[in-house]
């Protein structure tokens, strides 16, 4: 076989998998009917946690569809069948869900430890390719994964009907998130430690330099000076404020170059009469990509932050929600 022949097969053979995937999930969304919403409503009724079991590739569909579920609102743990027999049906209790994956709908392991969780008053949800198999019998509500034929050539690797499986499963973890309300915030406490955690999470007050920290000048100081404070501050401008410590205005880099273009001397001339007057502001408690929002939208490179009574609190930058990966 040569090289250009090998390679033809092999998208060949790629394209037949996806496409009997993919027609085995379609098929699964035109099965669907009233025991799926039974299956939402019975896990939203549980005052336990939903506990996913399998064995073998279903046992790796069973921990994915645990983690989707503990990461967008539904507390779900993975028990292994195995391991239940052994010992780890002491984890489940008379509150929780089970729900149990089996191809077959024959497993062993998982007839075994079904009529001890029911026994206790667990409900059980099974997903399995077989509704006349003896796990779809035992449970409460039996959600039919089966497929035509797996996307494996010798039509015996699980492929088609563990996509099939793993494809329900996310579609229970996606109707429970709808019913529960879950939101990005919610979720992005569930991922603190990642992009989408800082983004939400990280509010201005997490960002921004404290106002001690932040150059400020009255009105009446000369343009040198002011520039001098500039310089010392770091952030590329410097906040004016009133005699009674309100923010009265700011006095940036481009007002600089705006007033040279227009006055050129500026020795003799005061801050006041060439800042920017009713600058953009943010409150302490706002979002930080909220503040990336509002620097992006105006075009500006610095926001200072105000109290309710115009007090100064704080400014950031660019620079600042850099450091803080929130861009």
């Amino acid at each position: 076989m040569t090289s250009s022949t090998a390679s033809a097969r092999a998208v060949a053979m790629a394209r037949r998998v996806l496409a009997i995937e993919a027609d085995a999930v379609h098929k699964l969304s035109e099965r669907l009917d009233g025991a799926f919403a039974d299956a939402v409503a019975l896990i939203l009724a549980s005052h336990g946690r939903v506990v996913v079991s399998g064995i073998g590739k279903s046992g790796h569909i069973a921990r994915k569809i645990a983690a989707t579920m503990a990461s967008t609102g539904t507390p779900a743990y993975f028990v292994h069948a195995a391991e239940a027999v052994h010992g780890d049906l002491g984890m489940i209790t008379r509150e929780d869900v089970l729900i149990a994956l089996s191809n077959s709908g024959e497993n062993d392991e998982l007839l075994t430890i079904v009529p001890l969780v029911k026994r206790q008053g667990g409900k059980l949800i099974a997903i399995t390719g077989n509704p006349a198999s003896s796990l779809a019998r035992e449970a409460d509500i039996h959600l039919d994964a089966g497929v035509a034929e797996e996307a494996c050539p010798l039509n015996l690797a699980p492929t088609a009907s563990t996509t099939a499986a793993l494809a329900l499963g996310d579609a229970l973890a996606v109707a429970l998130l709808d019913a529960r309300g879950f939101g990005s915030e919610d979720f992005a406490r569930s991922h603190p430690g990642g992009a989408l955690g800082r983004k939400l999470l990280t509010h201005v007050r997490d960002v921004m330099r404290p106002a001690d920290q932040v150059p400020a000048v009255p009105p009446t100081t000369a343009v040198p000076d002011a520039l001098l404070a500039i310089s010392r501050g770091g952030l590329g401008m410097t906040a004016v404020l009133d005699a009674g410590g309100t923010l009265a205005g700011i006095f940036t880099d481009g007002d600089l170059r705006r007033a040279l273009e227009k006055l050129g001397d500026l020795r003799q001339v005061t801050v006041g009469a060439i800042m920017t007057h009713c600058p953009r502001t943010i409150g302490p408690d706002r979002l930080a990509v909220e503040a990336v929002e509002m620097m992006e939208r105006h075009k500006i490179g610095q926001l200072l932050v105000t109290g309710p009574a115009g007090q100064l609190l704080g400014a950031l930058n660019m620079h600042d929600l850099f450091r803080a990966k929130v861009l």
